[in-house]
């Protein structure tokens, strides 16, 4: 038997709130509809002069919201199971120790029953070829790895398997756009299925965004997000960077979003940037010496016959124990 009140359903969403608001609600069972009436389970003894009753309510059905908490994975290994992944549209992507491969089924599973929202998920194997897309193999689910996933008021088709993908760059994105001003020319240099371009056109009003990939898939991706979006003042283009940007107007602003490598590219970035523009430079750098690795930057431009300023340096995550990928906002003078 559980405590509750009667309380007249006119009146059931105000001293609903109001038990709330009260911390006496008790949530461990229903509320329960009786003709004009609705009784409400409480946790005190008295409210508001409410005659309190006892009444055989069903209990409230909690479902598990941490996976990590019914992952069929011996006892031991429970430590090492993941705190974090990367959801993409209605997929997961996750990345297992070694020790934890064998119960990644298990994993997966545990990931579908807390998740409604999720249809499949997969195990990230690490970056391969060429095009640096992850190697990613369904290990519970349904369905291919095509999604659809949503950011800002953009909607984008996307495959990780084919298309590099950062979901935890969305912050980042909108704070870029924030920086946009009108008529704006931008170019993209690595730009994938063209996340960036997507935002930037929803929330600024640039005249032209360039999105170069020189991988073909990305660049069908970002062609078919573009019509979806409705945006073409954005331009996908493929090849290869440092060619294609020879052919393009000089930009007021130009993304690097390739942080193993984009700083290789920062000479043919600045060379086709307007004085007083900016280039969004994404860079792993050891977080102990990262000052001393922008200095260097900074006079290895000089060489090249680039005067730079670093206006802002940000840490976007963590890449090793003592590395982080960094965003650079580097002002060319």
């Amino acid at each position: 038997m559980v405590k509750c009140i009667r309380v007249p359903k006119e009146r059931g969403e105000e001293v609903r709130n109001r038990l709330i608001s009260l911390d006496i609600l008790n949530r461990d069972a229903k509320i329960r509809v009786e003709c004009n009436d609705i009784l409400i389970p409480i946790l005190s003894d008295s409210f508001e002069g409410y005659d309190i009753l006892d009444e055989d309510l069903e209990p409230t059905e909690r479902k598990e919201t941490d996976y990590r908490n019914i992952a069929d994975v011996p006892e031991e290994l429970k430590e090492l199971l993941p705190n974090s992944y990367d959801i993409i549209g209605d997929i997961a992507i996750v990345k297992f120790p070694d020790e934890l491969v064998e119960y990644a089924s298990a994993v997966g599973n545990a990931l579908l029953n807390v998740s409604s929202s999720l249809r499949a998920v997969m195990i990230d194997l690490g970056v391969k070829g060429e095009m640096r897309v992850r190697d990613i193999r369904m290990i519970a689910g349904s369905g291919t790895s095509d999604t659809v996933h949503k950011e800002f008021g953009v909607t984008m088709v996307i495959d990780p398997s084919k298309v590099y993908f950062n979901p935890r760059l969305s912050t980042e994105r909108m704070r870029i756009a924030s920086m946009v001003k009108d008529d704006e020319i931008i170019i993209d240099m690595f730009a994938g299925a063209a996340p960036f371009p997507l935002v930037i056109s929803k929330h600024a009003r640039p005249a032209v965004v360039y999105a170069i990939d020189i991988n073909q898939d990305a660049v069908e991706y970002a062609k078919m997000n573009v019509a979806l979006n409705k945006m073409y003042n954005i331009v996908p283009i493929c090849g290869d960077a440092k060619d294609v940007i020879k052919g393009l107007p000089s930009a007021d602003r130009i993304i690097m979003n390739l942080p193993q490598i984009a700083d290789s590219f920062l000479p043919n970035a600045l060379s086709n940037l307007k004085k007083g523009g900016m280039v969004h430079m994404h860079k792993i750098m050891e977080r102990e010496f990262s000052d001393n690795i922008i200095t260097e930057l900074i006079e290895k431009m000089k060489v090249h016959g680039h005067h730079v300023r670093v206006e802002r340096k940000a840490e976007l995550k963590t890449y090793s124990p003592t590395m982080s990928v960094y965003v650079l906002d580097i002002v060319k003078e």
